[in-house]
């Protein structure tokens, strides 16, 4: 599903829209064309993809990212799974991209612990165990096939990535975080189109408020 045949739908729907929820999927929609506008650069790709999830997912992240991981983004992908019968989050995790996840769940660059380590923050005992945690936890979460559990995993990571790359802390167009930034901006490209459609489909949803609201 890309952005014309989604902004189509989301001209056929929107009547039905709260004020809220036609603000999200407006602003998420503008940042999804962006992205497929950028397939040949994919820095841009990555964050205009990112922006399009937060402007849907509307929760301030930056928050939620200091609790615990079993918080954030879960009961919004639980939410979503729920919703979907066609169970196409479901294929996109265990079929199109099982293996680009279990790399990312494995990969220690896009665990905010272990940066937390190299910038002093914690020790090193720490984040380790912190890893073999969330280890552990994805490993539970794949084995059981649980969907909203390991896409919150996945997410998460995607976060730190965002972070690394919004905040400075990446050159433009750089070798060093190639392969993740591919895996992560695929996983994207694939999986927030689903969750706009989704929200669309549902507006008898309580999806919250949209942070920003429109001022006149």
């Amino acid at each position: 599903m890309s952005y014309p045949a989604l902004k189509e739908q989301h001209r056929t729907l929107r009547e039905d829209f709260d004020q809220s929820l036609s603000l999200r999927t407006h602003r998420a929609l503008s940042w999804l064309q962006r992205a497929e506008l950028s397939d040949d650069d994919l820095d841009i790709q990555f964050i205009s993809l990112w922006v399009s999830f937060n402007a849907a997912y509307a929760v301030d992240v930056d928050a939620q990212y200091r609790t615990s991981e079993r918080g954030i983004f879960e009961s919004f992908f639980a939410k979503l799974v729920k919703l979907d019968t066609e169970h196409r989050l479901y294929q996109l995790v265990w079929q199109e991209f099982s293996g680009p996840i279990r790399l990312l769940l494995n990969n220690e660059y896009t665990f905010q612990p272990f940066w937390d380590f190299q910038n002093g923050s914690i020790n090193e005992r720490r984040w380790r165990e912190d890893f073999m945690r969330s280890k552990r936890r994805a490993t539970e979460g794949l084995v059981s096939k649980d969907t909203d559990r390991v896409l919150s995993i996945v997410f998460r990571r995607i976060y730190t990535l965002r972070n690394q790359v919004l905040h400075g802390g990446a050159t433009w167009n750089s070798s060093a975080n190639r392969t993740q930034l591919q895996d992560c901006t695929a996983i994207l490209l694939k999986v927030v189109p689903v969750v706009i459609e989704l929200m669309m489909q549902h507006p008898e949803e309580n999806w919250g408020e949209a942070h920003y609201p429109v001022v006149e």
